[in-house]
């Protein structure tokens, strides 16, 4: 019923338009005949005489005065008779004939001098509603469109707001606003509890965000935004909805089907208006456009459009598998490198994104979107865009494997096979087991996996030709440390071709010394990160990018950020520990004494990562236990100086530096050079404990890290100690013995016929129970007098 009052209303609005045009042609067309064909009337009328005009015709034409003009004139009159300029003309105007001639000037004369009726009131829009059957037939019904005088409203508002005090105005806003909250919270509620039925409603929320009220439009306009969000989040399906073909819908269908097919239909269409009208608001506020009507003020747009932002990325994040969605990724792209205050919220919905990604379609998306930035701008972005791009969650990708490597796919037997090698109750086994087999193979979903390879190895393609392109073409540009912390995380994923071509250029970069501290040892972390993967195969001693390392080292102390250790332990675990055969005792022997001396001036985090390092090495190199001893094992002397580990000796020098950090005033330092020094052992009374042994050394450099500026761990510390200060009424020996006896002093209690007084009170009364304890009173307060005195010379020491 509802696409039939939509296929009427259109065709009465067609049939009107057609209506007005053919009566305007008409009124034309009968405007120049009744020119082309009028007779000319006389300039002069003579009454008619009551005789009648045909008796005295004669009479009548000798009594006109033609006799004054010529027959040049005459025939000249007779020829103007014939057009219809001459009829149409005014003849009290003395310009010339054609001097205002217009096209169909003549034609608009019978309707041109009819006076005009001003509209006093707009023409109202009708919708056509379901008819009425009766008796009589079908009634048609009709209704005036709501919202038809909604345009007059905010003139009538603002006249009636400027009649009010700032008070009034107000209260009459918290009114307003609070009408405004209640019936989109309403609403949104209807729409909640029944989707599918309430479409009509939806399209009512979403019209609400042209409100047109100055006093409430920007927080109204804000809150249906925000609420048109959720609801879409909660009544968007898990699916994408595509278009229905044309078989589709002349199929007839189940009642229910209808009604989803016509849910779903107009859940993309007011998806997709709400995605416009944020988009628009978006774009007005970058180009500071004014609007016609200022019901929402230039200034008031920024946070408009922050909110619409907001909204935008939400729905990038909440729904990626659903329409449009390919649109936000463009809409927020562009929105990463804008100058203004959104890009950072952009940047961080775009982590949000890629981190939740699993099948890697949205993850593809926002990768061409970054690489079309990147090269439109000429590679001048920025670094945070392509920050984002370590957040990718891809382990594994498509490898080009030869036809011997891949593996020969199960065979089933055919039937000849079958029965030639098997009975026929084994031919009937075999065909139950190979049917199993079949639905197991599709229970496994391996195209789904292969669809997810394929998907990922695109995404790195174009990540890999983003870093490319700017190691080519922009090197000293800001986004080189970005570039260069990329390929350290996603160096083991690339292809072998590369491999030589990239490690020549990590080199000569590093040898430009145009690099910071930190971008070199990602370039260094990058390259052992490609030989660590699929470079294994290659015959490669990167003994340069050692050189690099070894020399670098001694760049950190403790009076810079600490913030690089975590690359320089990466960095070590993957040169020296997973690289164990390709590396040399010397070169063991050599990082092993630096880092030993590296640890007595850094912060007590990176001292312990360091030392865990040193540990590492002693297990994975056990000869390294000879510089515990402090014999020389050769020729030579140690040349802690030269920045080349393969030739400084460190077999002729030996770890002191282990016993200057034994007195480290941090304990786990202290454990730690007190397990070296005993040897490293894995058991035993100098082993370390389960916490320590099993952590990694860049995960001990994070679990005692100090970017609080707090001590980690904290320092236990007793409870401080109360001074107390007692007046000359409280002397009493209970509270002197009391106040000692919390400060740790041994006191004796003052016996009196072998008991232990502990109150003066009770102690009085039993000393004057008869008069021969009266001395005993007296020794009493010799000692109270004596205890106080104590006390003072106590309290004074302390």
């Amino acid at each position: 019923a509802k696409l039939e009052n939509k296929r009427r209303n259109r065709q009465f609005k067609q049939q009107s338009t057609a209506k007005k045009h053919r009566k305007e042609q008409r009124k034309l067309r009968h405007a120049l005949k009744d020119a082309s064909a009028r007779v000319p009337a006389p300039l002069e009328r003579y009454g008619k005489r009551p005789g009648g005009w045909d008796e005295d015709e004669e009479e009548f034409e000798e009594s006109l005065p033609v006799d004054m003009l010529e027959e040049d004139d005459l025939e000249e009159m007779r020829a103007l008779a014939q057009k219809a300029s001459f009829l149409t003309r005014n003849l009290s105007s003395c310009e010339p004939v054609h001097a205002r001639k217009r096209k169909s000037d003549g034609t608009v004369e019978t309707y041109e001098k009819t006076p005009r009726k001003m509209q006093a009131e707009p023409e109202k829009e009708i919708i056509h509603l379901l008819p009425i059957k009766d008796k009589t037939g079908i009634i048609r019904q009709t209704m005036e469109k709501p919202g038809a005088e909604s345009s007059t409203r905010p003139e009538q508002d603002i006249e009636m707001m400027s009649s009010l005090s700032p008070e009034e105005q107000q209260q009459l806003r918290g009114q307003k606003l609070q009408e405004r909250k209640l019936r989109i919270a309403g609403l949104a509620s209807a729409i909640l509890a029944d989707p599918v039925s309430s479409m009509k409603k939806l399209k009512e929320l979403r019209s609400i965000l042209m409100e047109t009220d100055p006093s409430v439009a920007v927080t109204v306009r804000k809150l249906v935004m925000i609420s048109l969000m959720e609801v879409f989040k909660d009544i968007v399906p898990s699916y994408r909805i595509r278009p229905l073909t044309e078989e589709e819908k002349a199929t007839k269908v189940k009642k229910e089907t209808q009604q989803l097919r016509e849910f779903e239909e107009g859940l993309v269409s007011q998806y997709k208006f709400y995605l416009e009208n944020l988009e628009q608001t978006v774009k007005d506020w970058k180009q500071k456009k004014r609007k016609k009507s200022e019901t929402v003020a230039l200034q008031a747009y920024k946070g408009l459009a922050e909110v619409a932002v907001r909204c935008l990325c939400e729905l990038m994040v909440a729904l990626p598998h659903f329409n449009f969605h390919n649109n936000i990724l463009v809409l927020v792209g562009p929105l990463m490198d804008d100058p203004c205050s959104v890009s950072d919220m952009c940047c961080d919905y775009v982590k949000k994104l890629l981190k939740q990604d699993k099948m890697g379609q949205a993850s593809l998306g926002m990768v061409k979107v970054i690489s079309g930035l990147v090269k439109n701008r000429n590679y001048v972005v920025r670094p945070e865009v392509l920050k984002c791009l370590l957040c990718l969650r891809i382990k594994e990708v498509e490898v080009k494997k030869d036809s011997e490597d891949v593996a020969p796919k199960k065979k089933f037997m055919t039937f000849k096979e079958k029965k030639k090698n098997l009975s026929r109750m084994q031919r009937k086994w075999k065909k139950a087991e190979e049917k199993l087999e079949k639905e197991l193979l599709e229970a496994e979903a391996s195209e789904s996996k292969e669809k997810k390879l394929k998907l990922h190895t695109e995404t790195l393609n174009i990540v890999f030709l983003i870093y490319f392109r700017i190691l080519k073409k922009a090197q000293k540009s800001a986004l080189l440390p970005a570039v260069l912390e990329g390929l350290a995380k996603f160096a083991h994923l690339i292809n072998l071709e590369f491999f030589d071509d990239l490690l020549n250029v990590l080199h000569n970069l590093i040898e430009s010394e145009d690099l910071t501290y930190r971008e070199s040892l990602h370039c260094i972390q990058t390259s052992f990160s490609v030989l660590s993967g699929q470079g294994d195969v290659l015959n490669i001693d990167p003994l340069k990018f050692y050189t690099h390392l070894y020399k670098m080292l001694l760049q950190l102390h403790a009076g810079v950020p600490n913030d690089d250790m975590g690359i320089v332990l990466q960095c070590l675990d993957v040169m020296l520990a997973k690289r164990r055969k390709q590396v040399s005792l010397q070169r063991a022997l050599a990082f092993l004494k630096r880092l030993s001396t590296l640890a007595l001036h850094v912060l007590p985090d990176s001292a312990v990562g360091l030392l865990a390092s040193c540990r590492t090495l002693m297990h994975t190199f056990p000869r390294c236990d000879t510089l515990l001893d402090n014999e020389a094992q050769g020729s030579g002397v140690y040349l802690p100086e030269l920045d080349e580990p393969e030739y400084c000796n460190p077999q002729n020098t030996a770890l002191w530096e282990l016993h200057t950090v034994l007195r480290h005033y941090h304990p786990v330092v202290r454990t730690f050079a007190a397990h070296l020094i005993a040897g490293a052992p894995s058991e035993g009374s100098g082993a370390l404990g389960m916490e320590l042994s099993r952590r990694l050394p860049v995960d001990l450099f994070q679990d005692y890290s100090t970017k609080d500026m707090m001590f980690n761990p904290p320092v236990v510390t007793l409870a401080p100690k109360k001074k107390v200060v007692l007046k000359s009424s409280q002397f009493t020996h209970f509270t002197i013995y009391k106040h000692l006896a919390n400060q740790g002093y041994t006191t004796k209690y003052i016996k009196t016929k072998g008991k232990k007084m502990t109150q003066e009170k009770e102690l009085r009364s039993q000393c004057f129970r008869s008069k021969t304890d009266r001395n005993v009173y007296h020794q009493y307060k010799l000692a109270s007098i004596f205890t106080l005195m104590i006390s003072e010379i106590v309290r004074r020491i302390l």
